[in-house]
């Protein structure tokens, strides 16, 4: 029995010695991160705090688009039905549209060539508008100015600069808009 014991206190001792070993482990660590300068430690703070109020700020811009996606796309819908004419009379409202923003412009055209691209999965047609036009410089602005402005959706691909008449400009358009299919 005086054998048991005698193992009973060296396990004892032995597991005071490393409950003290890993004291002093943990006062050694704890030690480490006092030493550290308080401006430091001051300075990780502000970072922190100034990356949190970045991050809070994100969260929140993403609410409100999150908040505004209904609106943006009523407004999508919207732009899709006003400004994108109807297949079946897209056409002649296209050349009456272009013609009357030539005649109030006082630029002459050379008539005007459509050509359909169907665009798979969009509910779209794009039609691609080519005219010549001549005029002096003036009109010609305004003749772009009235497509900018016009009801109708056309986006302007190209002018290239062609022969004209002496005093006068002629330009090769091409120019795009959709249908609704």
């Amino acid at each position: 029995m005086k054998g048991t014991w005698e193992a009973l206190r060296k396990s004892i001792r032995i597991g005071l010695a490393l409950l003290f070993l890993a004291d002093v482990v943990v006062a050694g660590l704890y030690w480490q991160t006092t030493r550290e300068d308080r401006a430091d430690m001051l300075a990780e703070r502000q970072r922190l705090m100034g990356e949190s109020k970045l991050l809070h700020a994100d969260v929140i811009r993403g609410e409100q688009i999150r908040a505004s996606l209904p609106e943006a796309g009523r407004q999508a819908d919207a732009f899709y039905k006003q400004s994108f004419l109807d297949a079946s009379t897209g056409y002649s409202q296209i050349e009456s549209d272009l013609s009357s923003i030539a005649a109030k412009s006082g630029v002459k055209t050379t008539g005007f060539t459509f050509k359909e691209k169907a665009i798979k999965d969009r509910g779209v047609t794009q039609i691609s508008i080519t005219t010549g036009v001549s005029a002096d410089y003036p009109q010609i602005i305004q003749f772009i100015n009235g497509l900018e402005r016009s009801k109708n959706f056309y986006l302007l691909d190209s002018l290239q600069l062609a022969s004209g008449t002496p005093g006068a400009i002629k330009l090769e358009l091409s120019l795009h808009t959709f249908f609704r299919t």
